[in-house]
């Protein structure tokens, strides 16, 4: 009787595993980001047992990195919580304290802000002017009312023409070079210096969306991302708290670290050929053998899985969906996987002896002249540095001493992480010396920047909706294998979830917390019965 019991339980029922046998789903959770803690976190405290977290690299927090350098801690990844009214991270962070350090410099303007609320970003040219400030005003409010007609297509159904070639930079770049065009109070020379801005404007809108340029952002989809009401907040002592608060109730003998993954084997297609290579695996108990899914990892070990949560990033999707899972995926969701957007935005960080800005100055914005008519955002190699879009000033000066912030993406992004600490450096100082029209600037200190796009472990840093792509490819994304609703397939083998796979709130921390909060509430769900 218990031999034909067992026999079921690797073919027919789907819930066999977990139900019939009495004992625990096994479920491995391949990342340590937060997506995969959130998941990881989410069943453990409903009762799940047997949770394995494989990481790759040698540390838990997947984009979030947080570095400490002397008593200020710098963020390489996520910097910002994006809204509070009911955002997931920002309650964790509320509730643990984690946004109620402050200076005196800061309580004058409420909440803990990374930049001074108070002081003016300094738009520069490439022939040390400044830009003066009622005319950046004029043209920050013309692009910001251009920018909300970029959200009415998805969000009031409008069509979108074919001039526009359903793009936001396109659109954008049109419609507000017409309207600069068309100003009758502007003189030729100010039409000049706001036809270059819509340039370095769109070079902050695509370091903000994580794409080449703003050309490959969908403006039919663009308004379906979701902003949670509320103010943007950081966390002075590094967002790398909100992981250590996820990985806190998770026993550390969950949570595998170097431990990288070469092919995820489901739908029982190759049971027979696991098995056969399993043989040589003495850690691998017979009792384990048939099961649905076997985890390969790259130092040989075979890992048996009821259910695996996948939540590597797009980026590694795109570069290793032919190779991590066996049988291949469906083409719908190899489609979806092709057609959305990644790519990297890295940040620079400079650390200067003394500051060579004025205190009112809060950003320094880098405008090029040269840039009036341009339509490419795309550089030679050589004028990498073209694409830096602005240097932020880092605030308080208390906690974080002189620092510069830079924001570089796309291509140019993946350019400048093959150079050296040294060239980085000297290229920013001059760019700096040139715009501010002062050659006396001193190197910096020290430098500090992430490298997300040649990572092989990220290979991007968020996602976006490309041109082509709609939040219907984020859905079949985040789908469940296998599709198939049958009696005799075990559902739900290999699950998605990560921040590309979170229709509305994709390219945020929140968004990756709730798609691992999401994959879970699917499996307690489906084992309810077992977990009373």
């Amino acid at each position: 009787m218990q031999s034909c019991e067992i026999s079921a339980d690797s073919t027919d029922d789907p819930l066999s595993s977990g139900l019939r046998r009495k004992r625990q789903p096994r479920i491995v959770v391949i990342g340590a980001g937060l997506a995969g803690l959130s998941a990881a976190k989410a069943l453990l405290e409903s009762g799940f047992t047997d949770v394995t977290v494989l990481e790759a690299t040698d540390r838990i927090g997947g984009r979030v990195q947080s570095i400490q350098l002397g008593h200020a801690t710098f963020e390489l990844g996520a910097t910002w919580i994006h809204g509070s009214h009911g955002n997931p991270v920002y309650h964790l962070a509320e509730d643990n304290g984690l946004l109620e350090e402050t200076t005196d410099s800061e309580r004058s303007v409420g909440r803990i802000s990374l930049y001074s609320k108070n002081g003016v970003a300094y738009h520069l040219t490439n022939n040390g002017q400044r830009i003066p400030k009622d005319v950046v005003e004029e043209f920050s409010d013309l692009y910001n009312e251009v920018y909300n007609l970029t959200q009415e297509f998805f969000q009031r159904g409008k069509p979108v023409n074919a001039e526009s070639q359903n793009s936001v930079g396109v659109f954008t770049r049109d419609v507000v070079r017409k309207r600069v065009k068309a100003d009758p109070d502007d003189t030729e020379a100010v039409k000049r210096l706001k036809l270059a801005m819509i340039q370095q404007y769109l070079k902050v809108e695509s370091c903000e969306s994580s794409s080449h340029s703003m050309d490959e952002v969908s403006l039919s989809e663009f308004g379906e991302w979701t902003e949670i009401p509320g103010a943007h907040h950081v966390i002075p002592c590094g967002f790398i708290k909100i992981v250590e608060i996820l990985a806190r109730s998770i026993p550390k003998s969950v949570i595998q670290l170097r431990k990288p993954v070469k092919c995820i084997h489901w739908n029982q297609s190759v049971s027979k050929e696991i098995e056969r290579v399993a043989d040589h695996n003495s850690d691998l108990p017979e009792e384990n053998k048939g099961s649905n899914v076997f985890v390969e990892c790259e130092d040989c070990e075979f890992i048996p899985a009821d259910h695996v949560i996948v939540t590597v990033s797009l980026g590694v999707l795109k570069k290793r969906h032919e190779s991590l899972f066996h049988p291949r995926l469906p083409e719908d969701k190899v489609m979806a996987i092709e057609k959305l957007g990644i790519n990297t935005t890295d940040k620079i960080f400079l650390e200067f002896e003394e500051p060579f800005w004025s205190s009112e100055c809060n950003s320094i914005q880098f405008v090029w002249e040269d840039e009036a008519e341009s339509e490419s955002l795309t550089y030679p190699e050589e004028l990498w540095y073209k694409k830096i879009c602005s240097f932020d000033v880092l605030y308080p000066p208390e906690r974080y001493g002189h620092v510069l912030s830079g924001w570089i993406c796309g291509e140019e992004a993946l350019i400048m992480e093959k150079c050296d600490d040294e060239t980085v450096a000297e290229t920013c100082t001059e760019m700096l010396r040139k715009f501010t029209g002062n050659p006396n600037i001193p190197k910096p200190r020290r430098i500090l920047r992430s490298s997300w796009g040649s990572n092989p472990h990220f290979r991007g840093s968020y996602s976006y909706t490309q041109v082509g792509s709609s939040g219907a490819d984020v859905e079949k994304l985040a789908k469940p294998l296998p599709y198939a609703e049958s009696s005799k397939t075990p559902p739900m083998q290999v699950m998605f979830s990560g921040e590309a796979t979170h229709r509305k709130y994709y390219s945020t921390t929140h968004g990756a917390v709730l798609s691992g909060q999401r994959e879970a509430a699917r499996l307690i769900e489906m084992y309810q019965d077992l977990l009373q």
